[in-house]
């Protein structure tokens, strides 16, 4: 999802990458960021018994939004002061989805998590059982997190105000809150899953989640940060990068809870990463490429929600408005972000030429 959108550094006025854009512009990015994650991350397939139920929906975003868009904006803020291009950005999200499934809410050591019926076939055809966990349901978590979660409402947002999107939306004062929200959100997650979960992670699979974290994070920070040499070539266009985005995402969604799912997941995700690593090196990749992935990938799984199952008993013309009213708001926002990054619009819109301060590249 790398972009090389920015305002030209000819310009003597232009701000410092790393200076926060003012107010106006900041708050509402940092606050659609909030919202958006956890949309994306729960709300959009509508699996859970609060579909179709718009209080209910509200009032989860109390805990979701601390727990899925805190994670979403110190990732970026961090990414964007550290100059961590989009391969690290994507490494911090894995991160955060191995604290979320394998700490916080432990499903990824889970044999019957909340109950739900169909758990067993999620998780027993590709049961490792010296480490106590399902490869299906560490891939399914894990890469769902990190595009979903968080890769996607980040690129979404950023798309939005391409002017803003190199630049930290907070200062200290809101970084240290939106940490704090987090740790509460999490806090309390962990503390209803210790208390109404029979199956809790040993500290084993605790302490190896942690160190998968640090790898991940050492990869961000490292591998993440260095810029290839960018070239001149041509480029696939917006629309066709969007349907190669749906359709890798729903490959991804579709494959079964076995072996070969596994390997086939697996491998549409690596082929897709190198695929966009490669495409994004060009001077010709920009914005608006950005914005289709994302909005390729939410439009899968908004899609995927219509054959999900909710949880307790939610009635069918509630499921389905919820998967309609979905599926037009990712087509909304995604039109939304194509036309913020559309060529006419200016010193707001993508730049198609290399910004040698750009930290995605």
């Amino acid at each position: 999802m790398t972009s090389d959108s920015g305002p030209p550094r000819s310009a003597r006025s232009t701000p410092s990458p790393h200076r926060a854009p003012p107010r106006r512009a900041r708050w509402p990015l940092a606050v659609g960021l909030l919202l958006l994650a956890p949309l994306c991350a729960e709300y959009v397939t509508g699996y859970d018994t609060s579909t179709g139920d718009p209080l209910a929906l509200a009032g989860g975003l109390l805990i979701l939004a601390p727990l899925y868009g805190a994670p979403a904006l110190l990732i970026r803020e961090t990414a964007r002061r550290l100059g961590v291009r989009w391969p690290g950005i994507l490494a911090l999200a894995a991160a955060f989805g191995v604290v979320q499934a394998g700490v916080v809410d432990q499903s990824l050591f889970s044999t019957s998590y909340r109950d739900i019926e169909y758990w067993d076939d999620m998780l027993l055809p590709t049961l490792i059982e010296p480490l106590g966990l399902s490869a299906n349901n560490a891939v399914a978590f894990v890469v769902g997190h990190a595009v979903w979660s968080y890769g996607v409402p980040i690129a979404l947002v950023e798309s939005l105000h391409p002017a803003a999107s190199r630049r930290p939306w907070l200062r200290a004062p809101g970084l240290a809150v939106t940490a704090l929200l987090y740790l509460g959100a999490a806090a309390l997650i962990l503390s209803d899953h210790l208390h109404n979960e029979a199956d809790h992670a040993s500290a084993a699979q605790v302490t190896g989640s942690l160190v998968a974290v640090a790898l991940l994070a050492a990869l961000a920070f490292t591998i993440g940060r260095r810029r290839p040499p960018s070239r001149d070539a041509a480029v696939p266009g917006p629309f066709v990068i969007g349907t190669l985005g749906l359709a890798a995402a729903l490959a991804f969604n579709l494959v079964p809870p076995t072996w070969p799912g596994v390997a086939a997941a697996l491998a549409v995700s690596a082929v897709g990463a190198a695929s966009v690593a490669h495409l994004s090196r060009s001077g010709r990749w920009g914005g608006r490429h950005v914005a289709a992935l994302a909005t390729g990938a939410l439009l899968a799984r908004a899609a995927i929600g219509f054959l999900a199952v909710p949880l307790g008993d939610v009635a069918p013309l509630a499921k389905y408005a919820h998967n309609t009213a979905f599926l037009a708001g990712a087509v909304l926002l995604g039109a939304w972000a194509a036309w913020r990054n559309r060529p006419s619009a200016g010193a707001g819109a993508a730049r198609a030429e290399p910004l040698d301060d750009d930290p995605v590249r």
